[in-house]
């Protein structure tokens, strides 16, 4: 097997986690906006409890497809049409919940709020958040609104910075595993890794 057929075109950072045992069998994996499936595949072959949402239903059909090739004893029921916001999974659900680019695209702040909610609200404490969103951190973007931002390519996104993030994982009540980590990618964009420890109470 290949090392493409066995992990399939994992993001790196989630690839990183898991040699470092943060995401480890027997753990509870939830993926908030999975798309394509692109961290999945490796999760799924070797056999974790693997659940996730997309707001697309193309999106989900495709991956139960996937799952039931990679991990046949996996109820399909585990890949649902939800927003982040309102997953439907019991609070303290999932060991590690990964949301891999997908909060950048908060219409506002409210927005962005209840996501970032749904995904804490559904981690068990002791768990791991690991998101990757657009940042302005090593970048200038256009301002089009309090926290919405222009891009090179002509997209909106709400974008985060430092102090943002690392308020909010104050508020959550968290504590960051890894010191922020951002990808300038030239002239594009700025994609930040947010990886984040729920206290136990």
């Amino acid at each position: 097997m290949t090392l493409q057929e066995q992990f399939g075109q994992i993001d790196i950072y989630v690839f990183d986690q898991i040699l470092r045992g943060n995401i480890a069998p027997g753990m509870r994996v939830l993926d908030a906006g999975f798309g394509g499936g692109r961290n999945l595949v490796y999760l799924l072959r070797e056999g974790y409890e693997v659940f996730g949402v997309d707001a697309s239903a193309e999106a989900v059909a495709c991956v139960r497809d996937m799952a039931a090739v990679l991990a046949p004893g996996l109820p399909s029921g585990n890949f649902q049409v939800a927003g982040i916001e309102a997953m439907p999974f019991p609070d303290a659900f999932a060991d590690v919940v990964v949301c891999n680019s997908v909060l950048h695209f908060a219409r506002d702040e409210a927005h962005f709020d209840a996501m970032v909610r749904g995904l804490w609200r559904a981690l068990r404490p002791g768990g791991m958040l690991l998101c990757r969103l657009g940042s302005t951190i090593g970048m200038e973007f256009e301002r089009v609104g309090r926290r919405l931002f222009l891009l090179p390519d002509g997209a909106e996104w709400f974008l985060v910075d430092e102090a943002m993030l690392k308020g909010l994982t104050r508020t959550l009540g968290g504590e960051l595993i890894d010191p922020l980590k951002t990808t300038v990618v030239q002239g594009h964009r700025c994609m930040t890794t947010w990886v984040v420890r729920k206290k136990l109470a």
